[in-house]
């Protein structure tokens, strides 16, 4: 089992990337000794190849227009355990596609990934089944995840059950629009820049981003790995922390999770109220420029309802919420043309579990579809590189080194107030585009929403987005937001708006028109 050597040509690719200028003896005589060298890779090849996992027979169905008309399923199963007396003993949890399902087909929303089929489940999924739920299917996401709105699918655009002529908010639109349509109980999302929290606000459901690290990533398809974060939506709040419950704690994997990691009680406290518990209403979360001054309404009036519940809410100011923005922006450019493109997925050089057939497969399909990836992935490509190439990843490593700037400043205030309290994105889901959208106004629609959310996957802090009201008919989610691994306290805060406001129903519209 030998794997492919270079060609003399493919040689001189590599010295030209490194900056070195050989002559074609030189190249000749580097082309032998690197084909010397790759004899560990063989060896490697061949004692992996006696450990590979083989991926298990699993029932798969593709399902017709009909049967989806939100564009939600990316494939429908009907995976379960014999676990009879599990936590989620009876639920139906849809997956987000870019969290492996062994035996399963992911596509993570790109031609890229499309056809790959993984050969275990993500750590996720296991705890899941072992939970006794039962998996219904992988929800349908954004191109490689990297999208706020829910049109970039290489499969087609998700649609809002509330209305369907509206995005369902990314990446994990999905997941969402099959929690707020009743299709499924639960499902998991995945978080990198707000992506299980948008698609809950705009689609009137729960979606919990837990602290960083609390829920194994092991088995879900990266971004970048300092904000790669996995997590529960759910039609309630109670539901969505007995999902926590399940899938927290560490696993051994994955490098993102500390070694002395414990997990809360998450169901316990849910139901003592809000009485003494201070709250800080954080000024520089409302009033953005893409801002609706009714969804600001909606989220100081949901303050209110925390007041008379007998919480302490007060204005307080944090400006580096604005700039937390940034310090993402870059880490989530460069980290994700580092890691996910160049990286082909995994990235190297930290401990963990990787997918190997995972990044051998998206290397060969990143770049025979690259024309065909969404232009939010090309944008990440092209500025990343720019970022690497000619700056040197000296950006990322001052983004990097201001995170524990951004992280205390939200840590000062949250010695002093239990939970933060602002909207969850700046206004309500929007119509989903024409195909001939250009390219501006693309980019613009698929990342506008992500001011308040993006800077809490970098701090790490847990956020919770819970409806709070309805604009013109459409839902608003406020957004609460807690010390790290105090995730108990965050949906507890979340469990009192939910009591104060109810739930939402689940909408008929896209059922009636199916």
């Amino acid at each position: 089992m030998t794997v492919r050597r270079p060609t003399a040509e493919d040689i001189a690719s590599a010295a030209t990337h490194f900056g070195l200028h050989f002559d074609a003896a030189t190249t000749r005589e580097f082309t032998g000794l690197v084909d010397g060298a790759l004899g560990s890779y063989d060896v490697v090849e061949e004692l992996y190849a006696a450990i590979a996992p083989a991926a298990p027979k699993r029932q798969h169905n593709t399902p017709s227009p009909s049967e989806n008309p939100l564009g939600a399923w990316y494939v429908t199963t009907d995976i379960s355990t014999e676990t009879a007396d599990g936590a989620l003993a009876g639920r139906r949890v849809a997956i987000k596609d870019n969290v492996a399902v062994a035996g399963v087909p992911m596509m993570n929303g790109s031609r890229s990934v499309e056809g790959y089929v993984p050969s275990t489940d993500a750590t996720v999924v296991s705890r899941l089944l072992d939970a006794g739920a039962t998996v219904a299917g992988k929800a349908v996401c954004e191109d490689l995840c990297f999208s706020g709105s829910s049109f970039t699918p290489a499969s087609g655009p998700v649609h809002n059950p509330w209305d369907p002529t509206r995005e369902a908010g990314g990446s994990s639109g999905g997941s969402a629009a099959l929690v707020a349509n009743g299709d499924v109980d639960m499902a998991i999302g995945g978080d990198q820049g707000g992506s299980i929290r948008i698609p809950a606000s705009f689609c009137g459901i729960v979606g919990h981003k837990p602290t960083f690290g609390l829920v194994p990533y092991t088995g879900a398809f990266p971004i970048e790995r300092t904000i790669d974060h996995l997590g529960p939506i759910a039609a309630t709040v109670a539901d969505a922390a007995l999902m926590l419950t399940v899938l927290a704690g560490a696993d051994g994997n994955d490098p993102r999770q500390p070694a002395d990691l414990a997990v809360d009680d998450y169901l316990g406290s849910l139901d003592v109220g809000v009485a003494g518990t201070r709250i800080g209403l954080v000024t520089e979360g409302f009033g953005h420029d893409a801002s609706d001054p009714r969804v600001d309404e909606v989220v100081r009036a949901a303050a209110g309802e925390l007041s008379a519940a007998g919480a302490i809410v007060e204005e307080v100011s944090i400006p580096w919420h604005l700039h937390a923005f940034h310090v993402w922006n870059v880490i989530a450019t460069d980290g994700g043309a580092y890691q996910m493109l160049d990286g082909n997925g995994y990235g190297m050089n930290v401990d963990g579990l990787y997918d190997p057939e995972q990044m051998a497969y998206f290397a060969k399909g990143r770049m025979t579809h690259a024309d065909e990836l969404s232009e939010t992935v090309k944008l990440v490509a092209l500025c990343g590189r720019h970022g690497l190439a000619a700056l040197g990843g000296a950006g990322y490593g001052r983004a990097r080194n201001l995170v524990p700037t951004a992280r205390a400043a939200y840590d000062a205030v949250l010695d002093r107030y239990d939970a933060l309290l602002m909207p969850t994105l700046p206004y309500t889901a929007t119509e989903l585009p024409a195909p001939s959208i250009d390219r501006p106004t693309y980019l613009a629609k698929a990342l506008g929403m992500i001011a308040n959310t993006a800077p809490f996957d970098v701090t790490g802090h847990p956020a919770c987005s819970v409806p709070a009201g309805l604009v013109d008919g459409l839902p608003v989610g406020a957004m609460v937001v807690g010390r790290r691994f105090d995730d108990a306290t965050v949906l507890r805060v979340a469990q009192s708006l939910e009591t104060q406001i109810g739930t939402f129903p689940v909408p008929t519209v896209a059922r009636s028109n199916a």
